[in-house]
């Protein structure tokens, strides 16, 4: 039973201002939950129609369901109140019962037996049935209402409760049990570590992310592929590979460089390396910041499924995570020494075996008579379009002899054709090196890692897991006791419905 505040609207005497929107949200807070009996004070000397109270009960009961009018002072304005009760234009659905207020210093006894004489007496009181006057009549309406929408609502207070008690039951199992020995927690620790082991094979390796369908960042293989897509469309589109622009004039440049004393119709190799090295050098960022950027990403992986399998066991995360940062350390730099060094056999090595070189050379070659007789005979035209690089200048190559001419262009043709197998092989080798690195980071690297960082440190680390964390531990009492409290709830559920069919 809650006695509810009166409605006010006018503040007074330090009232908040806001103190009739407080009062009505704090009577709708109560009257709104279907199991509630909303008990309506109202006085018999007010229009019924006008109340505040009426129109409140009825936003959350339209039908008067569980609305009963509770009608004080009747001794007070008795003249038309039986119309009022009968009449009903409020629509309170279980009805009205009238009474009579304690007056100063009367006893109960008293007070109920002035109220029983007043309903038997009074010439226009005494009209109104007797099923809607009195205390004890309220009393018994209240009783059997109760028992009413109690046993309406037990069956879905017991399917509650059950929902509650499973999901409880449910929780307390997913929780990691409670280890008594350090061969439980080295056993627990060996499999925390083959499940998180075979969580990154399948992410990392086997491109399956069932365990994280939500989270696309844990779809590794396809992240990788992006990201290979990615470095692969900067090396090709960087500036290097602007094979039009400014045409044979570094190769000019550096065939004037290069000269020696020597027949001039030999193409010195000196000049090829040259312009090699150059191109090399100005791309080189570009493979070893994309080693930093996957090395970074495998690493966010690679915490964030250790620190899944080992959220239970708080010491072992904290090691897990060590291991975890220092083994991608460990490869990040490996991966970055592999990288240099690709990058410096790129600028000492002119060598390939694809016959792609030889077959993209002579086509281009074919090209070289037309090329050199448009920029010594025909003066006028200001462009020579080459199949495989597109329309390149000539105007500014005219004033060249033709062996020289002759000469830039057979450079310029080898390094074109030579160049696309340089950019294939940092992409290719960068993908196979990855793999590489990837299976043995999850098949044998990892796993020797966390056990050397958590065994090998000689300080307890395991002992340490025998302990259960605060939080995991005040988790657990806490589902203990709600899943006692649910059980005895069940149990005090079950007698009453137990009763109520006994009575029925």
């Amino acid at each position: 039973m809650v006695d509810l505040p009166g409605i006010t609207r006018v503040p007074v005497h330090g009232q908040p201002e806001n103190i009739y929107e407080q009062i009505a949200d704090i009577i709708m807070e109560y009257i709104r939950p279907e199991e509630s009996i909303i008990l309506n004070v109202l006085s018999a000397t007010v229009d019924f129609t006008t109340c505040e109270s009426i129109r409140m009960s009825q936003k959350v009961d339209k039908n008067g369901e569980r609305t009963l009018a509770v009608v004080t002072k009747a001794d007070r304005a008795p003249e038309g109140l039986l119309e009022k009760v009968t009449a009903d234009d409020v629509n309170i659905g279980l009805g009205y019962v009238c009474v009579r207020n304690r007056i100063g210093d009367e006893s109960y006894k008293e007070a109920r037996k002035e109220e029983a004489d007043l309903f038997e007496t009074h010439p226009l009181l005494s009209k109104i049935d007797k099923s809607m006057v009195g205390i004890p009549v309220l009393a018994q309406k209240l009783v059997q209402i109760q028992a009413t929408i109690i046993a309406r609502c037990l069956p879905e207070i017991v399917r509650k409760i059950n929902e509650k008690l499973n999901a409880s039951i449910s929780e307390l199992n997913r929780m990691p049990k409670t280890l008594s020995s350090v061969g439980e927690a080295l056993t627990t620790f060996m499999g925390i570590v083959g499940s998180a082991k075979e969580s990154l094979n399948k992410i990392i390796v086997r491109g399956e992310y069932d365990e994280y369908l939500e989270d696309k960042n844990m779809h590794c293989t396809a992240r990788l592929v992006e990201m290979l897509n990615q470095y692969s469309g900067e090396l090709h589109n960087c500036s290097e590979n602007d094979l039009a622009g400014n045409f044979l004039m570094d190769e000019i440049q550096v065939l004037g460089e290069a000269k020696g004393i020597e027949l001039p119709n030999f193409l010195p190799r000196t000049t090829f390396l040259s312009i090699l090295q150059k191109k090399v050098e100005k791309v080189s960022h570009i493979p070893v910041a994309f080693v930093e950027k996957v090395w970074t990403y495998i690493e966010g992986v690679v915490i964030s499924v250790l620190i899944h399998h080992s959220e239970n066991y708080h010491q072992l995360q904290l090691s897990t995570r060590r291991a975890g940062h220092s083994l991608i350390a460990r490869m990040k730099e490996h991966s970055r020494i592999w990288v240099t060094e690709i990058v410096q056999m790129e600028k000492l090595t002119d060598y390939t075996c694809n016959p792609e070189y030889m077959n993209d050379w002579n086509k281009l070659m074919s090209q070289q008579h037309d090329f050199t007789r448009d920029v010594l005979e025909d003066g006028d035209v200001a462009t020579f379009k080459i199949e495989g690089l597109g329309e390149v200048p000539i105007a500014g190559l005219r004033g060249y002899e033709e062996h020289v001419l002759l000469q830039a262009f057979d450079l310029k043709m080898r390094m074109t054709a030579y160049w696309k197998i340089v950019l294939r092989r940092l992409v290719d080798f960068m993908a196979l090196h990855l793999q590489f690195c990837l299976r043995n980071l999850v098949n044998k690297e990892m796993e020797e890692e966390i056990v050397q960082e958590l065994v090998g440190r000689h300080d307890g680390a395991i002992e340490r897991m025998l302990e259960e964390s605060p939080a995991v531990a005040a988790k657990r009492e806490k589902l203990n006791v709600s899943i006692k409290l649910l059980r005895e709830s069940n149990n005090v559920l079950a007698n009453i419905m137990d009763k109520i069919a006994s009575n029925v």
